[in-house]
């Protein structure tokens, strides 16, 4: 150990005084000395010198002080030899040996010896439902030695690890998958999927410069259809200079309890939605309260921003429970999941066939709160009622005043931030499932909404207040509601709920050419 020692000792001083040789090597500054300048650049070897400058000069010691951590991590690690780093590179396990090889080239190349994971892919326990079964290293020993492994190229093993572990990942994501009950066409036990499945959700922002922040959700409310994300933190990117923003799904690669879990172990990411921030100040204001401005990104992300500074508070986001394990986990990092297309039933029989049979399950909430959860069936439209491209299905009419539906609570969307919390006014959470006549889900979303005055009062004159109206519209359909604010029992009424199908999407779907 003492020679040793004094070997790393060595090494220091001979690096020290390479280092002096070469400063000596540049030129004299074209700018005139000070007295103690001069001094310290005549007390310097000349470059034919075959002397070496002692230790016990003050500016040697300067140097050595100021160069030992570089000197240390520059010579020592790349002087160990390769055979121990593989040593050590044996001990760790699979995370940590995956992590080391993007330490630097070195160890990049060193950490693929074919050896190294012919070890561990030999060591663990037999991956269920695969393939590959590993065999014990005495057993395979015996068949192959050393040199027999490294005829294979470098990584070998390594990637033969990695496609046996990323095929046994789509096993297991198949198998929760299918583990999932459905109630109406919808899940109903995604909380306990998405703890099985170990499934959370990032923000990715992207800026002018090409630098990436990542930024995982501080928490999740699951509701009936759908979840809403909470994102809250002190450094938020600039607003200014963030470009592009991604919401993605995340799930370890690791899934299997043999296999050693950690924070930041291999992950793959699935995009779902991105959303272009160059012009974010375009977007519209669907509420604000006297500390933020909520902007609405579609399709359902809220941006909360300060205003006094215009940056970042908060960001939500809600997405509906159709399809979402498989957009949350089979996507990739730049490509979202493509959902099959649905193969149409003919029915050459039924003359009205499409236009009858929905069903519409409708959920307004805010975090914990629901303002309203309702189901609406055999709702139907009329060969007369198809205008403009869409069909027209009543939920709730005015005219009948045992379908009105009150909002209960005082109505607003909660939001908060590791600081702050408040609530905005007159805006909330809604959930829209509307299931065809086999009750398979026909068009399903989950979107902020906002309420606004009616610019039509004159047609509610049978009720005492204010009225309001609240509209969503996408590719597939529209969505539109009237309400009264009734001052004796200060609550909302919804009067009249419509729901527009698009006759493109119906026929579509059934087959039809309405």
């Amino acid at each position: 150990m003492a020679s040793g020692r004094g070997w790393i000792r060595q090494q220091h001083i001979d690096q020290l005084h390479r280092q002096i040789a070469e400063r000596v090597t540049k030129p004299v500054p074209p700018f005139p000395l000070s007295s103690k300048q001069a001094q310290q650049q005549m007390s310097f070897p000349t470059v034919n010198s075959a002397k070496a400058v002692p230790l016990k000069n003050g500016y040697a010691r300067k140097l050595y002080a100021s160069k030992k951590s570089q000197c240390s991590q520059s010579s020592y690690i790349d002087k160990i030899p390769s055979e121990i780093v593989l040593k050590i590179f044996s001990y760790l396990d699979t995370v940590s040996l995956l992590c080391v090889g993007s330490v630097n080239k070195r160890f990049h190349e060193l950490s693929k010896d074919n050896l190294l994971w012919y070890q561990i892919c030999s060591t663990l326990p037999p991956m269920k439902n695969s393939r590959w079964k590993p065999k014990h290293m005495d057993k395979v020993a015996e068949i192959l030695n050393t040199s027999s492994l490294q005829e294979k190229p470098p990584g070998y093993w390594k990637k033969t690890f990695i496609n046996e572990i990323l095929a046994n990942r789509s096993n297991k994501i198949t198998q929760i998958l299918k583990s999932v009950k459905h109630s109406m066409g919808i899940p109903n036990n995604i909380e306990k999927v998405v703890k099985m499945s170990g499934l959370h959700w990032a923000l990715t922002f992207k800026d002018t410069s090409g630098r990436v922040k990542i930024i995982k959700q501080m928490d999740v409310f699951f509701r009936h259809t759908s979840l809403t994300l909470f994102w809250g933190c002190l450094l938020w990117p600039s607003l200014e200079s963030v470009t592009t923003l991604q919401l993605h799904g995340i799930t370890p690669v690791l899934l299997d309890k043999w296999m050693p879990q950690t924070k930041n172990g291999p992950q793959r990411l699935s995009l779902i939605a991105e959303y272009n921030l160059s012009n974010f100040r375009s977007s519209r204001i669907i509420g604000q309260d006297a500390m933020v401005d909520v902007l609405l990104l579609y399709p359902g992300l809220l941006l909360g921003v300060w205003k006094t500074t215009s940056e970042i508070a908060f960001v939500m986001a809600t997405l509906h429970y159709d399809q979402i394990l498989e957009i949350s986990t089979l996507g990739s990092a730049d490509r979202p999941y493509i959902i099959p297309p649905h193969v149409p039933v003919l029915d050459d029989i039924d003359p009205n066939y499409g236009l009858h049979g929905y069903q519409l399950h409708i959920d307004m909430h805010s975090g914990p709160r629901t303002y309203l959860c309702g189901t609406f069936r055999n709702l139907f439209c009329l060969r007369d009622y198809i205008r403009n491209g869409f069909l027209r299905l009543s939920a709730i009419s005015m005219k009948n005043n045992r379908q009105h539906a009150p909002l209960v609570g005082k109505v607003g969307l909660m939001w908060k931030t590791p600081t702050f919390e408040g609530s905005i006014q007159n805006c909330f959470m809604m959930d829209v499932t509307v299931l065809d006549e086999a009750e398979k889900p026909f068009w399903c979303f989950s979107s902020p909404v906002s309420l606004h005055p009616s610019k039509n009062s004159e047609s509610l004159y049978d009720f005492m207040g204010q009225s309001f109206t609240l509209k969503y519209e996408d590719s597939e359909g529209k969505v539109k509601t009237e309400l009264v604010w009734m001052k004796e029992t200060e609550e909302y009424y919804i009067i009249n709920l419509v729901l527009y199908l698009s006759t493109k999407k119906v026929n579509s779907w059934f087959g039809t050419n309405y």
